[in-house]
């Protein structure tokens, strides 16, 4: 039911024909958001993987990872959309930009900080993500979080 749901507002995005704006709608917002949380929690468990009790950190992310994968490709979807209807001239080489950005914020922390403390303040991120379902995520994903911006801002609170 809920992968209908999604699938029916993504035909209903890839529909429009609305021009181009330099701003988000509310699932772009949603799937840039996603995406990023995603990288996060990649980068979360591949930095603990090496500390104690870290490989089920990073097993953790894993099922993160498998259990939302239907998910995160359909928020590449979104984006790749959005960049296309943008004019972008190269929409996966915008989208991988983004992705390697969204990494490398996170891994400029984890560097900020000792290992040690990195880990033991966000490895119970993963923990959380994986025990989320595809809906949850979505809701996660959804949530304006002060400090932390889209590389587009939101058109509207829809």
């Amino acid at each position: 039911m809920k992968k209908a749901i999604l699938s029916a507002a993504l035909a209903l995005l890839f529909a429009s024909v609305a021009p181009a704006s330099a701003c988000y709608n509310a699932l772009q917002f949603e799937a840039e958001q996603g995406l990023r949380i995603h990288s996060e929690l990649m980068v979360i468990g591949l930095t603990c993987m090496k500390m104690p009790g870290g490989r089920e950190i990073y097993d953790e992310y894993q099922e993160f990872d498998v259990n939302n994968a239907s998910l995160m490709e359909d928020y590449s979807e979104i984006l790749l959309h959005h960049y296309r209807n943008e004019g972008v001239r190269n929409p996966q080489k915008k989208l991988d930009k983004l992705r390697t950005d969204m990494a490398n914020n996170i891994s400029r922390m984890a560097i900020d900080m000792s290992t040690l403390t990195f880990c033991q303040k966000y490895a119970s991120h993963v923990s959380r993500g994986a025990e989320m379902s595809p809906g949850t995520v979505r809701r996660w994903a959804e949530q304006v979080w002060p400090g932390t911006t889209t590389s587009e801002p939101r058109c509207s609170l829809e």
